[in-house]
């Protein structure tokens, strides 16, 4: 992010960071998006028929086609009278130029950027506990969730590294929930729930598969560190036919891997859908040292090959399905602040299923036994791997808790205001009410 704008005074206050939804909800409308060619147009739709507010969280903003048309709706948005509030990421969206930032807030955008850091020889400092959410309201009315950042490269026309992505539009109750977070993270207020509460609320069950209901769930670094790993493990613990698992970064804990071979082990057909072209190197080798792990289990593990994948999504005996913003890996699960809806409806859960099984059947290959090389240094390299994870929950918490704090660049009556306010260190979250300095 360029700083050249930012000079700020700061304030100090710390606050829990703000929780997702506590019981499911039923009555939705739902659509799955599929990559950008249905994500953007939906959204930049929903924006332009906007009538009093537009909310947007998302870790990448780029300065390119799709920024530069998303800079132009919230402008227009902003123009007609609208709150519009939009959070970017600053490792994510580290190079807004001074004319986008200005033109968005001279229109009346309130932009809001997490945890801006300066860099150290060249180097960003800021990449641990990243704000990774992908989150938007529309008039309280019309949510979108899922892992689709704004950036030309989710476009196919962007060429062979174009992404494989999902997010979901939802309309119904729900949409409330994701509201009121957002409200929560940008004015400091936190939503709590207590601890009897939550129990209350897990003990409940799953609700009815023709409900279309659905759980808003967050991760962060206080109140709410492995709330999506949860709910992961126990819908593949309650599996009874099929667990389908489309992740761009996988490398989970060492309790995910164990109900995933516990599930394969008792008959259930567990189905891994991974990246084969991957965009790091990092993100195809470390899968690799579990696959012997998990093949030996008789888990199924398949390489997406069409392009880079970087979806979230679940799906088990569509009952249960997910979509979010949150990777099975370190980085999501250990350190970065996620969103996921799960979702109780069969016929969005088979549709999502259906989606998947195109991938399976013209975009993928199959890592067997056969073809997989088990040499010994990939064992040894295995068993460090195993440890590791057994290990990273407490190897985690050595990572600097530094407070990231949250620069706000608002534009009142023709005058350019610039605020910076603090998260709790302990958190690792942002969560302070804004004190406006002017410029």
């Amino acid at each position: 992010m360029n700083s050249a704008t930012m000079n700020l005074a700061s304030t100090h206050a710390a606050h829990p960071e703000p929780a997702g939804s506590l019981y499911w909800k039923s009555g939705h409308d739902l659509r799955l998006l599929e990559n950008g060619e249905e994500f953007y147009p939906r959204v930049f739709e929903a924006i332009r028929g906007a009538r009093s507010e537009v909310l947007i969280e998302t870790f990448i903003l780029f300065e390119d086609k799709v920024g530069r048309e998303l800079q132009q709706v919230l402008i227009d948005a902003a123009q007609r009278g609208l709150r519009v509030e939009l959070t970017v990421d600053a490792f994510g969206s580290p190079d807004l130029s001074p004319d986008f930032v200005g033109a968005v807030t001279g229109a009346g955008v309130v932009l809001h950027i997490f945890d801006p850091k300066p860099k150290v020889l060249g180097f960003r400092t800021n990449m641990w506990r990243r704000l990774h959410r992908k989150l938007i309201t529309i008039d309280r009315e019309i949510a979108f969730v899922g892992g689709i950042n704004f950036s030309f490269d989710h476009l196919a026309e962007s060429g062979p590294e174009a992404k494989q992505d999902y997010a979901v539009e939802i309309k119904g109750p729900v949409v409330e929930d994701i509201h009121l977070f957002l409200e929560s993270a940008i004015s400091g207020k936190p939503m709590k729930h207590t601890r009897q509460a939550r129990r209350e609320a897990r003990r409940a069950g799953l609700p009815d598969e023709d409900s279309c209901s659905l759980l808003f769930v967050t991760r962060d670094n206080g109140n709410h560190p492995t709330d999506i790993e949860q709910h992961y493990r126990a819908a593949i613990r309650s599996a009874k036919r099929e667990v389908v698992i489309a992740n761009a970064y996988f490398f989970p804990g060492f309790r995910m891997m164990r109900e995933l071979r516990a599930a394969a082990r008792r008959g259930v057909r567990v189905v891994l859908i991974l990246q084969g072209q991957a965009d790091t190197p990092l993100a195809k080798w470390a899968p690799r040292m579990l696959f012997n792990y998990l093949l030996k289990a008789g888990v199924e593990i398949h390489e997406y090959c069409e392009r880079p994948l970087h979806g979230k999504v679940a799906v088990v005996d569509s009952h249960w399905a997910t979509v979010g913003s949150s990777n099975l890996d370190p980085l999501s699960l250990s350190f970065n602040l996620e969103s996921n809806v799960f979702i109780v409806d069969r016929r969005f859960n088979n549709f999502l299923r259906g989606r998947l099984e195109v991938l399976l059947e013209n975009h993928c290959r199959q890592v067997t036994a056969e073809h997989y090389e088990h040499t010994n240094v990939r064992a040894f390299l295995a068993f460090l791997a195993f440890h590791f994870m057994r290990r990273f929950p407490a190897l985690a918490s050595w990572v600097p808790h530094h407070p990231p704090h949250v620069e706000t660049v608002r534009n009142e009556a023709g005058c350019v205001s610039t605020s910076r306010r603090p998260c709790d260190g302990a958190d690792g979250q942002r969560n302070a009410r804004v004190q406006e300095v002017q410029a």
